[in-house]
């Protein structure tokens, strides 16, 4: 066998960015669902935060000292901004702004949690932001809780100056008391000690209680305070791009599935003998090497030549084409192998070897018997001609032509395979590989098998356990064939559907016979032992 020929591959490209866009664009299912969860994300945001109105509400916080005193300290000093606002975010303020807003003292928490406090470094003002659903109750909001930190620190400073002057009161009771009963001297002292007490009584009376003033009252927002839906929604198709292309990229990692011919050759460690290209699924007929042109029916000829090359020194034989499961385009592989052999011009014979599947002879162009040369005379009973158009005509046997499985196909396809030292190349359709121990069997018998698989259907286990068995039971893999699969037109699908229903009544077609088959065979039972 030579050495592994170069197969174009659609995949093998030598910037790795680009192989790795198209492993994620197989996964297109996976990017669309991504970005669907995006733009539902994005909405949902949109519908909670879109209608938010946030009004904002400024109050100094004066000091209670005396300004114009003749000993007075800094203003830092006397107001601890901190303390001030913790206590504007306490229960009580938030209480009294609940009433102001006519509502229940239950509900204060509630609106604690829409509010916010900040104060900037260095600053006596405090800035209450409140946020609501519509723009008037969020004005309401913020100045509900400024003039309720207002009237909350006045009933503060109110109780302060009470305490402040019970307590001088009491001293002023108290030198009275010495006064009555002491002398001239101690008398004089006691005044001037009452006269500093009345002093005191009348600056603790003149302080400002209120405490602060509203610099800016909350007004009604015009706009929304949160993004919109056109950024919302943008953000959302973002997040969710990155999000599909996170679990296209996951799936790609998670995927055995063969999606390019470097993965088939490390699979099976053989040569890739052709990678059948896409292409528009014109007809529902199998044979189109010598009826029709395009890029398949050049790779299947390009194939032939590579097979002929890569076969053994004596020449092909019998070439066993198998897949390891079904899904793939194993008949279609053979036929139009056949129809490229015969033009080459090659003896070639077609055994279909698969009864689970309808006969090919009545799915191909097939000649009348009276056409046979005497060189074709020989040909298996039961065989017939196919007319390959300009590629020529090879020969087919069908062993099966019910569609229904059959356990005697494969010792069918035994007698029907032409003998050692034949100048016929004989190509051999079995069931799949890993599901039928006749395919099996028959590929101990082949000269040579051609293993079928498809891009992004068949996994590479499968290859692996396929290529295991072919070598444990002593046969030769020459190469693998990846399909790239038919692009399926809508309307095209329901014809060809229209055009396979069943004749009924008496013009319906007579079913083509079949062969009968041998009920065993002794060397494909000894094999199977």
């Amino acid at each position: 066998m030579t050495g592994p020929t170069h197969v174009h591959d659609r995949y093998d490209e030598p910037d790795q960015l680009r192989d790795q866009i198209d492993r994620l664009l197989c996964h297109r299912g996976a990017i669309a669902l991504g970005i669907v969860l995006g733009l539902l994300g994005g909405a949902a945001l949109a519908l909670t935060q879109a209608h938010t109105y946030t009004s904002t509400s400024e109050v100094l916080v004066r000091s209670t000292a005396d300004p114009f005193g003749t000993v007075s300290v800094g203003a830092d000093n006397q107001i601890s901004m901190g303390t001030e606002q913790q206590i504007a975010a306490g229960a009580a303020v938030a209480v009294r702004a609940a009433r102001a807003l006519g509502q229940a003292d239950s509900k204060a928490a509630a609106l604690g949690e829409d509010l916010r406090i900040t104060s900037r470094a260095k600053s006596q003002v405090l800035r209450f932001t409140f946020t609501a659903r519509t723009p008037q109750n969020a004005a309401r909001g913020a100045n509900a809780f400024a003039e309720a930190y207002l009237a909350d620190r006045k009933v503060r400073n109110e109780a302060a100056v009470q305490r402040a002057g019970r307590s001088v009161e009491e001293q002023i009771k108290a030198v009275q008391a010495k006064k009555k009963d002491a002398g001239d001297a101690v008398e004089q002292a006691l005044q001037t000690e009452l006269d500093a007490l009345h002093r005191r009584i009348v600056e603790i009376n003149s302080r400002d209680i209120d405490g602060g003033d509203i610099v800016r009252r909350g007004e009604v927002p015009a706009r929304p305070s949160g993004p919109g839906w056109t950024t919302l929604l943008v953000l959302g198709l973002a997040g969710g791009l990155a999000l599909g292309i996170l679990l296209a990229w996951l799936r790609s990692a998670l995927d055995t599935r063969v999606r390019s011919a470097q993965e088939a050759r490390a699979a099976l460690r053989t040569p890739v003998l052709g990678l059948l290209p896409r292409e528009a699924d014109e007809d529902d007929a199998l044979l189109s090497v010598g009826h029709r042109g395009g890029d398949r029916a050049q790779t299947y000829r390009a194939l032939a030549h590579r097979l002929r090359r890569t076969g053994l020194s004596a020449g092909l034989g019998r070439v066993l084409v198998v897949a390891p499961r079904r899904g793939a385009a194993t008949e279609e592989v053979a036929v139009n192998l056949a129809a490229a052999l015969a033009e080459c011009g090659e003896e070639v014979l077609l055994v279909d070897a698969d009864p689970g599947t309808p006969a090919l002879t009545t799915r191909l162009p097939l000649l009348p018997d009276d056409a046979r040369t005497p060189r074709e005379a020989s040909l298996p009973e039961g065989s017939r001609l196919v007319d390959a158009g300009t590629a020529g005509r090879f020969a087919c046997w069908s062993g099966g032509g019910t569609g229904a499985p059959g356990p005697a196909g494969g010792s069918a396809a035994v007698h029907r395979m032409p003998t050692e030292g034949e100048a016929r190349t004989a190509l051999v359709v079995t069931p799949p590989l890993l599901e039928d121990a006749d395919a099996l069997a028959l590929a101990q018998r082949a000269d040579g098998v051609l293993l079928v698989a498809g891009l992004g259907a068949t996994r590479r286990e499968d290859l692996e356990r396929a290529h295991e068995l072919i070598d444990c039971s002593g046969g030769t893999v020459l190469g693998t064939v990846l399909d790239g699969g038919r692009r399926q037109d809508p309307l095209h699908a329901v014809q060809a559907v229209l055009r396979r229903r069943p004749a009924r009544g008496p013009q319906a077609e007579p079913a083509t016979p079949v062969v009968a088959l041998p009920a065993q065979d002794e060397t494909l039972t000894a094999s199977r032992g």
